[in-house]
């Protein structure tokens, strides 16, 4: 997530000037929710495979990719790729505010055609995973699903803000959110499945019809996102006002 995108770059409705910003989130987001949920299906269709290597190849799947979109299309948007993200990025003010509407446009629309995608390439052969889509295990309520979705994605969305204020190499940025994603996966993946991401979670639920507790991944992500931009706002402020002191 590079720094450049987030800076006020018109003064119009940002549809008429950035349409490479709209198309690479389009695009970004369509590929992590289809190449991450993939992952997700083609490991159970491997009887051989165990739990936590399956656990491990989705996680390492899903980190990947998001590390390298970050490589790919930062440059063009931040890669920002996650509706949730855009909502932390927007309430810590880094983000300019014609960009928010289309942002979550462009990913939502995203996510719902990588899941038309797997419908096409998966359907006839998914019989267990609902194209991919997260699920609570058994015994997670889905108010205690709020909370763990919520949580990672506050972990997620602030490592995503420190690497676009605080990182200049574009690879660190890569590894630190790729290898954030990687980790919360490894955690809440078999509690919740680890949507953290309204977009990916939208697409194949939507496209398999498994809608069930889908709220858990829409309404926690987005606290856990906001909870996240307040948290660095209030971080940054506060370093600001020392560093002013100490220059006094």
């Amino acid at each position: 997530m590079s720094e450049k995108p987030f800076l006020p770059i018109s003064t119009s409705f940002p549809c008429a000037n950035c349409k490479k910003e709209c198309l690479a989130e389009l695009i970004g987001t369509y590929i992590l929710v289809l190449v991450g949920p993939a992952s997700v299906v083609i490991s159970s269709l491997v009887p051989s495979m165990l739990g936590i290597e399956s656990l491990f190849l989705i996680a390492l799947t899903f980190g990947g990719t998001v590390g390298l979109l970050i490589l790919a299309l930062g440059r063009y948007s931040g890669s920002v790729i996650n509706p949730a993200v855009t909502v932390a990025v927007a309430s810590a003010k880094l983000l300019k505010k014609g960009l928010i509407a289309p942002y979550l446009f462009f990913q939502i629309s995203g996510g719902l055609l990588a899941g038309v995608t797997l419908r096409f390439l998966f359907a006839p052969i998914d019989v267990k995973t609902s194209l991919g889509s997260t699920k609570l295990a058994f015994g997670i309520s889905p108010v205690l699903g709020i909370i763990i979705e919520g949580t990672g994605t506050f972990f997620l969305a602030l490592s995503a803000l420190i690497a676009t204020s605080s990182i200049k190499r574009p690879a660190i940025q890569a590894l630190l959110v790729g290898m954030t994603l990687f980790s919360m996966i490894i955690l809440f993946g078999p509690l919740t499945g680890a949507g953290l991401n309204p977009a990916r979670s939208l697409g194949p639920s939507l496209a398999s019809g498994y809608v069930e507790n889908l709220y858990v991944y829409l309404v926690g992500p987005v606290l856990g996102a906001l909870i996240a931009g307040v948290t660095f706002r209030v971080m940054r402020d506060g370093k600001r006002k020392r560093n002013f002191v100490c220059l006094r």
